[in-house]
Order: C-alpha cells, then structure tokens, then sequence
C-alpha cells in the first residue's frame, strides 16, 4: 500500500510541486486532482493510517441540481442550496465562499463519479429542504467509500501518502518555494521542498487545549473526533502569517452513541429517514430536523440531557447505515412498543401515547406541535420497534483559516500567502455559527478540487 512507505523512502526526491499536509478527503482530492494534472506531490499525515474524519462520516454529500436528484424527481436549484446552508449558518457565512460551494457541488459529484465513487443515494439531512444529501447505495456510509476508493486511486498512480509523518514547521525559503521539516514515529527528520503546500488537517476538535483556550463551556463534551483533529494546521498556517477567524464557534452534534469507550455519530439519514426522538418520559420534544444546533439545545434541555432515536425495523430494512450501527450493536429492539418502552426504562403509555400522536402527524402531514416539514415517511404503525440511545458531543469547529475562493491563505491584511493553499475543515468560514449535515464532505471535494485546480493553473 502507498500509505506504509517510509520518510526515509523518499529521501532522494525532497523537491515536490506540492505537499499537502493531512489524508482526510481534502487532502487526498487534492493529490488525486494534482497527480492527473502531472504534478509531483506528496501527502503527510501523522496518524496511522488515511482518512482523518472523513472516514467517520455517514450521512452524505449535499449538491443541488445534480443528475442523481434529476432521476429521483427533485427539483432543486443553486439558490435553494444557498438560502438553506445560509440560514442554517446564522447568516454569518463568507458568502463568496457560499456561493462557490453551492454552484460547484453537483460538479464535485460528477468528479467523484469519473473515479468510480458513485453517489446514486439521496437522504435528507437537517436544515436542508430537499432531499440533496448524496451517498453510495452499494455501502453502509459515504466516509469509508470515498477514502477507501481516493486511497487505492492514489496507489495506482504511486503517489505517496506518508502515514505517521507529522509536519513539524514550514518555512519560507529565499528562493520562494516552503521547506517542511517532517518527523516520523521514530524521531528520524526529513526536510521536503515544495513550490506550493495545501493544509487540510482538519479541525481542532479533538483538542483538549484548544477547545479550553476558545470554547471552555464544552470541555465537558464527549467528541466524536478522531484522535488527531488537534488543529495543526491551524499552527503551521500562523507560522506563515496566516489569520485565523471565527475560531469560537464550535459544533455539538445533538445525536452520538455514548454508551461504549468509542463514540458512534449516529447521523442525520435517521432522522431524514423518519425517526423521531423521545425523552425519558416517553415525548418528543423537538423538530428533528431542525438544525444541529437547535436540536442540541432542545437535547440539553431534557431531564436527563439525552435522548432516544425511535423507529422500526422497516426503517432498518431499508436504511444501510442503520443496519451498520444495529449490526455494532448500537440499536435496543423491542418486539412490540411496550416492549422497547421496557427495555428503554420510559413509560409504556406515554411512549404509545407519542407514538399515536406521530401517527397522525404522518398522515396529515402536519406537525402542528413542532413544526417539522421534512422526513415525515414513516408513521411506525407496526413493528417490530427500535432506538438508539444519543446525546450530544462536540463533533466540528467551523473557525480555522482564513481563505478566499481560490483557497488561497490570507494574511491579517486579507492578502494572500503565496503558495499557501488551505482546505477541508481546515478553513473557516463557510458555514458561519452551524455547519449543516452533509456540508462537510461536500465541502472536502469541493475545495480539496478547487485548490488543485488553483495550483495548475497558477503554479508559482
């Protein structure tokens, strides 16, 4: 495999077009694009293996106006997708940004599917209005997919992905290229030379001292972060004169399996799917397709702080993902409603009561109490009955690098840092004060392109 090569492996060709810090989708879009491009670069990560977050992700990857949605019969437009991401974000989104992403999307699926990674799945995600969330039918979730089919295109066209190589200082040189001081597992240092380096190591989520110093209030947070979302590519950027922006504001995921030593993201596609979610008194208590953010504060709300995903088997029948977590034993079942009631310890009528009520909400399509409008499929009339146990976790940081469009680094005086590209969760910005479900992996591709595309083009 391309990722078990060694620093010292490629010692004798230090020079590179360009070295793109992080193996999560950004990151390997990015040298997938380059290498097509008859680039010489290479990828560091310093984690044992590819995928960074990207590899947890389950719901999809949003896009408007895409072929895929065309065939299924949903009418959707640019615009839609911008409004929505918008307002999930609290309108503070860079709308430049926005805009880009929104308008580049459906291209990104086109790209994904030319390498074989084929999205012909649709779900919905919260905040969204349309079903535009893509994923693979063929797999349980699109984070596994995509890095397994970016990694083995990668080791076809022998790029090289250094796995437990971390990026230890960037600097730039007289002649204008960066030189990069790389540390492997064993202390043993290497120094590469590039003409142009893009940082996608992903957020900061994972970081004990981060969080403190930025967002102290959630430091009692489980996350759902793999261990190296510790924002090093925010400190290699700084390095350089990067600015950092909107590095307060932090994203809890309001639906996490907690009840093991690893946390399991149980997303969106449930409750896109119909589930609904319950107290410990048997109610529901929230739209569930609300946006994360609304969804969390609604969980926190609640006596205890958690909550129950409540559907049945059919939903499970024809939902890949939920067969995934029943299979890793994420999901209670229950025969009859008074039996998962049992074995949930929630009152049986007030459980039977709520799910009476949802019932009706279905076949009136109306949910006069709290007004969801989406993701009413299912009424959950027969059984046999389910639930997955969830409570909220930090799960993104929307803060990070500053950059424009062309995923060019800023500076503290908006300008560009030459050479210096950034993408992935790396940036912040686009998604303002809440990143809606299925934005990240979209935003992966369209940006881990975006600075490819960037680098041909003007290589410095």
């Amino acid at each position: 495999m391309t990722q078990s090569q060694s620093i010292q492996s490629i010692a004798a060709e230090k020079q590179f077009d360009t070295v793109i810090v992080g193996a999560g989708s950004a990151g390997l879009v990015s040298a997938l694009a380059l290498a097509e491009a008859g680039k010489r670069v290479i990828v560091l990560e310093k984690m044992a293996k590819p995928g960074g977050n990207s590899i947890r992700a389950s719901s999809g990857m949003n896009a408007a106006k895409t072929v895929v949605q065309e065939h299924a019969g949903i009418k959707d437009t640019y615009e839609s997708f911008f409004e929505d991401t918008y307002r999930g974000g609290g309108r503070k989104n860079d709308v430049d940004m926005l805009r880009y992403f929104t308008s580049h999307a459906a291209e990104a699926v086109d790209w994904l599917k030319e390498h074989g990674i084929v999205l012909d799945d649709l779900t919905l995600t919260g905040g969204m209005s349309v079903k535009r969330a893509h994923r693979p039918s063929s797999a349980p979730a699109i984070g596994g997919y995509l890095i397994h089919h970016l990694v083995d295109d990668l080791t076809q066209k022998q790029v090289p992905i250094l796995c437990q190589t971390k990026v230890m200082n960037i600097m730039r040189m007289e002649s204008g290229d960066f030189q990069l001081i790389a540390e492997n597992q064993a202390g043993d240092r290497q120094t590469l030379r590039s003409a142009t380096v893009i940082l996608a190591t992903g957020g900061f989520s994972a970081s004990q001292d981060l969080i403190a110093y930025y967002r102290p209030d959630l430091l009692h947070y489980r996350t759902t972060n793999q261990p190296g979302a510790t924002g090093d590519g925010l400190r290699l950027a700084q390095q350089l004169g990067a600015q950092l922006i909107d590095m307060a504001e932090v994203q809890v995921h309001p639906t996490v399996y907690q009840d093991s030593a690893r946390t399991f993201l149980i997303g969106e596609t449930v409750r896109g799917e119909g589930a609904i979610l319950v107290n410990h008194q048997g109610s529901r208590f929230v739209n569930e397709l609300a946006t994360r953010k609304e969804v969390t504060a609604a969980i926190n709300a609640q006596t205890p702080a958690n909550a129950f995903l409540i559907f049945n088997q059919a939903l499970i029948n024809r939902v890949v993902a939920v067969q995934f977590y029943d299979q890793i034993g994420l999901v209670t079942h229950g025969a009859t409603l008074a039996e998962l009631a049992d074995q949930l310890e929630i009152p049986q009528a007030a459980l039977d009561t709520t799910m009476a009520t949802w019932q009706t909400v279905v076949h009136q399509q109306h949910d006069a109490e709290f007004g969801r409008t989406t993701g009413l499929v299912d009424d959950f009339a027969t059984g046999p009955f389910a639930a997955i146990p969830v409570a909220p976790a930090v799960h993104y940081t929307m803060g990070g690098v500053k950059v424009n469009v062309e995923t060019q680094v800023l500076d503290d005086q908006q300008q560009p840092i030459a050479g210096l590209y950034a993408a992935g969760e790396t940036v912040g910005g686009l998604h303002g004060n809440n990143r809606l479900g299925g934005n990240s992996i979209a935003e992966t591709v369209v940006f881990g392109l975006a600075a490819a595309r960037q680098i041909e083009n003007h290589q410095v």
